[in-house]
């Protein structure tokens, strides 16, 4: 299949990656072209433009930072305009309907192209591994038809069809509101717990073994409990960046945000302490510091010292 790339990031690298070695053939563009070199030694075509990385495409699949560069490839770049009457266009960034929309309405509908929103859970790992949790909204067909592209990124058990167009950046946006905020309320908890003189071990496995338990607590955090890992694939910068465009979200639907929007607070005053590129978790280094020491397993609480 003619498959157009745009977006060789962290992510898109890998993904672009997966489906040359699937035997596709791949056209890729970034505005970065050096992100491009490793996909052309094997066997990538380059394109210089969005527009020229469309042109002939029967699928363009973007994966891009935010729904302004998403409208800048696809409009002001001119790809929109490029693809053929029938292509497919799958945007795997973390963007938003109204974004999508205003790509559809200006040239999309008028050329007949289709389009599915398929944005992307598992961050580099999965990227790299192929195993994405992947969540896609468009037309029942057309998910059908894109079955065999996602496939080679994703892990096929969790490709899910979420709704119609739009569906997909929803269900995305609220996946990582919600994370963000089992971070926030996980961290405020330890730090109380462990400043009271509770072993951080013992909390933590009571917890588990209570209602609050969640994935959050059992899996996620424990890069941060046994290496001192914050995890710098995903950047404060783009985590700031999705919380915003969720609290966007609820105030476009007329749904209260007080939670979601303190949470935004958080992770903004974690990012001005500590840097755009520190890892997501980031937030958990303010409630060590009220704390007075780092949140890992099989240390001593009147540990290392540390400051916000």
């Amino acid at each position: 299949m003619r498959i157009g790339f745009i977006g060789l990031g962290n992510m898109g690298r890998h993904m672009a990656r997966h489906l040359i070695r699937a035997g596709h053939q791949v056209t890729v563009h970034d505005s970065r072209p050096e992100a491009a070199a490793e996909h052309v030694a094997l066997g990538a075509l380059w394109a210089e433009t969005p527009a020229e990385c469309a042109g002939g495409a029967e699928v363009l699949v973007t994966m891009l930072p935010n729904p302004r560069v998403v409208e800048d490839v696809l409009l002001r770049g001119g790809a929109a305009e490029a693809m053929p009457v029938g292509s497919v266009w799958i945007d795997m960034s973390t963007s938003t309907p109204a974004a999508a929309e205003r790509v559809a309405a200006d040239v999309l509908d008028r050329r007949g192209v289709r389009r599915l929103d398929a944005p992307v859970s598992g961050m580099a790992r999965g990227a790299e591994a192929g195993m994405l949790q992947i969540f896609v909204g468009g037309e029942a067909a057309d998910f059908a038809a894109a079955l065999p592209v996602l496939r080679v990124m994703g892990d096929a058990d969790r490709i899910l069809h979420v709704g119609p167009s739009g569906a997909g950046y929803t269900v995305k946006l609220l996946i990582n509101l919600l994370w963000f905020s089992h971070l926030t309320a996980s961290s405020e908890v330890l730090a109380m717990g462990v400043k009271a003189g509770v072993d951080l071990g013992t909390l933590r496995s009571a917890l588990l073994a209570s209602p609050a338990a969640s994935n959050f607590l059992e899996r996620d955090i424990m890069c941060v409990l046994t290496d001192g890992d914050y995890d710098d694939s995903f950047a404060m910068a783009l985590a700031c960046k999705d919380l915003g465009l969720a609290v966007d979200l609820g105030r476009d639907l007329g749904v209260s945000t007080e939670l979601s929007a303190l949470v935004e607070q958080i992770y903004r005053r974690a990012k001005s302490q500590h840097g755009e590129m520190a890892g997501e978790m980031t937030p958990v280094r303010l409630y060590e510091a009220l704390a007075g020491r780092e949140f890992r397993l099989g240390t001593a609480v009147a540990g290392d010292r540390v400051s916000a």
